[in-house]
């Protein structure tokens, strides 16, 4: 792990008690009054800004688009913050204007985090592998509906997932390797990979989609280890039917805590990535969970979220500049 800390890496001496706060925006470019009002804000939270750093992107955008997007960190101070109102103010203000704002407790672990788990479908691809299954099969309104009824609460994860594979029966497995040859990478998560391997972070997939599409990530993007569900194949044709344990969201977390504590990490350590209600028992455990282009929920329950940049800026909030990074 070759990360410092941010007070290593800036050379600041901290001479005060306070607890830090680290206050990110991110955007594709950093609109028109945005930082006038990131000062109102911590004003009305009694906090002082102490230093600001560009972690990505020119000083200047001038309305310009940067490649990787532009991240500015704010580091706070101030003392008895309500964290969970500054959080949702923040969103608030972010939303107003177009870009991601992010706020998170500075401490020594934000240097030492070494695991990073993510959901898949909607987080490391562009796609419901389920619905996409489906639709091939064309059984794509049944499934929908069976979704619709878990998301009125009328099922559960468990249920609902046996009631939309059993719709999947007889479907020939030639599908299975075309959609996997084709499935579309989320932006950023190439570069993203590239980075968590070079600087010696472990990843996996905890995922309540297929380890028939998760092994192929796998192999493409190196993930060290993959959690999910496993399609009963036989003869050529799914079955309709998946083996136990069903990976939903208290296994998820499950599997994060059990990870953790295999490769001998505090919870503290650990990165959570993930885009559905079915993540946040899992962003909730993680020492940084983060809300991947979510449904403002799920947004609004999770600690952090990106919505506008690449899956890539899951990086500037664990601290990296683009200049440790590319240059």
């Amino acid at each position: 792990m070759t990360q410092k800390s941010s007070d290593q890496a800036s050379g600041v001496a901290v001479t005060t008690e306070q607890p830090r706060l680290i206050m990110s925006l991110l955007a594709e470019s950093l609109p028109v009054g945005i930082l006038a009002d990131v000062g109102r804000l911590a004003a009305d939270f009694g906090l002082t800004i102490e230093q600001t750093q560009q972690l990505s992107g020119e000083k200047r955008q001038g309305g310009v688009a940067v490649p990787h997007g532009v991240c500015m960190e704010y580091w706070l101070r101030g003392d008895e913050v309500e964290l969970e109102g500054l959080r949702k103010k923040a969103l608030v203000l972010g939303d107003a204007h177009g870009i991601d704002i992010a706020v998170q407790e500075d401490s020594v672990w934000r240097g030492q985090r070494q695991l990073v788990c993510f959901d898949m479908d909607s987080t490391l691809i562009q796609a419901e592998v389920i619905d996409e299954l489906a639709r091939r099969h064309g059984v794509y309104d049944e499934v929908s509906a069976i979704t619709e009824r878990a998301m009125r609460g009328e099922l559960d994860f468990k249920q609902s997932f046996r009631e939309r594979m059993s719709k999947l029966k007889g479907l020939d497995e030639s599908v299975l390797i075309e959609i996997a040859e084709t499935l579309p990478l989320m932006d950023g998560l190439e570069r993203l990979m590239h980075h968590l391997k070079r600087l010696g972070y472990r990843t996996a997939i905890l995922s309540g989609g297929f380890t028939y599409f998760a092994n192929y990530l796998q192999q493409r993007l190196g993930f060290d280890e993959v959690h999910a569900n496993e399609l009963v194949v036989e003869n050529g044709k799914v079955t309709g039917e998946v083996r136990e344990p069903i990976v939903d969201a208290d296994r998820k977390a499950l599997l994060l805590r059990e990870i953790a504590e295999r490769e001998g990490l505090s919870m503290e350590q650990t990165i959570a990535v993930g885009d559905g209600a079915n993540d946040l028992k899992m962003l909730a455990a993680a020492g940084l969970g983060i809300a991947f282009r979510a449904k403002p929920k799920v947004r609004e329950e999770a600690r952090h979220s990106i919505s506008i940049l690449g899956l890539d800026a899951v990086l500037y909030l664990i601290g990296y500049r683009d200049e440790d990074l590319d240059g």
